[in-house]
């Protein structure tokens, strides 16, 4: 063999190699809010494989990853809301499919800092007034929303226009999806949100219940007073059992992963998608979030197990989704 033959092989050889690393990655993008549910399934996992198989966890934000989610550029997406019909779309254009499995449920905390004695509840409107694109550079201070506030300037921190996050918010308090001022910090790192607001007196804020819960001497949780279609009427606190019983509306959400079906016929990507739907009832809790009935995951494996694609849901609204009803969904799926 020549040597330039053998540069040929030595080529081939490397890239070959290379191929097979590339094949044991699976790639997880998405959002912020369901990384660290994820990303402690990948740890445990690849300790339960002794690190045969690499799992990698971004964080693009829900919509950041369906973008690369419907390209086909990431194996697994981390979703803090639905896919929305215009993903649906572009998933559809590249030939997508995917699995939709439900994984947790969330509570999004309207935060202020922990030094703020006179705000312990706030109202569905008052939220709204202050967040909708109208308040932008006119409600600057907090006695414009509440005369009994303060006389100082809200500092705002909410999540990037990427963000599953900022997509469910804007629609349970303004009304529609993306529809928000623009005049306030915005980041898909909840962990940026959560140094601003511990950073200000009079901040204002909207987060993830496990950042929360992992901040909590520095953060004050404000109960919210959902209006005409809350269960209850007076203030209520996000918690375990709130969000199970649906009374901190309309702040409750479900969490979940879309599976690229084309994935889904490799053999690792199979195996740590069943693994997670195993083990999350026990990882959930454990990274603060609110895990699903049993049930929930048994029927996702089913749904997976049995070629399932496609979602429960469409254009209706799924603001205030209480656990029960995602399950009655998901019965009929």
């Amino acid at each position: 063999m020549n040597f330039f033959n053998a540069m040929l092989l030595t080529t081939s050889l490397f890239a070959g190699a290379l191929a097979g690393a590339e094949d044991k990655i699976i790639k997880v993008d998405g959002s912020s809010t369901v990384y660290p549910i994820t990303e402690a399934m990948a740890e445990q996992y690849q300790g339960s494989k002794k690190d045969a198989s690499r799992v990698t966890v971004g964080i693009s934000g829900t919509g950041g990853g369906f973008k690369k989610f419907c390209r086909g550029e990431t194996d697994i997406q981390d979703a803090s809301r639905p896919i929305t019909t215009a993903e649906m779309e572009d998933c559809k254009k590249m030939n997508v499919k995917y699995f939709e499995l439900p994984i947790a449920y969330d509570a999004t905390v309207v935060a202020v800092n922990a030094k703020n004695k006179w705000l312990n509840e706030i109202t569905a409107d008052e939220l709204k007034m202050i967040w909708e694109p109208a308040a932008q550079g006119k409600i600057k201070k907090w006695n414009q929303v509440n005369a009994k506030w303060p006389d100082q300037e809200i500092k705002l921190y909410g999540a990037g226009s990427d963000s599953g996050t900022f997509d469910y918010f804007t629609e349970a308090i303004v009304g529609k999806a993306k529809s928000s001022r623009g005049d306030y910090t915005a980041s898909e790192d909840d962990n940026t949100l959560v140094k601003g607001i511990t950073g200000n007196e009079f901040a204002l804020g909207y987060i993830p219940m496990s950042y929360y819960i992992e901040n909590k001497k520095n953060l004050k949780a404000v109960a919210v007073i959902g209006g005409a279609k809350a269960p209850l009427k007076t203030g209520v606190l996000p918690s375990k059992e709130t969000v199970e019983n649906g009374t901190y509306y309309p702040l409750s959400r479900p969490l979940f992963i879309y599976v690229n079906e084309a994935s889904a016929k490799r053999a690792d990507v199979k195996d740590f998608v069943n693994f997670y739907l195993k083990n999350a009832v026990t990882i959930v809790p454990e990274v603060k979030y609110i895990a699903l009935p049993s049930k929930a995951y048994t029927l996702g494996a089913e749904h997976f197990s049995k070629g399932k694609l496609g979602t429960i849901f469409g254009k209706e609204s799924h603001i205030g989704l209480k656990i029960e009803d995602l399950m009655k969904k998901e019965t009929t799926f």
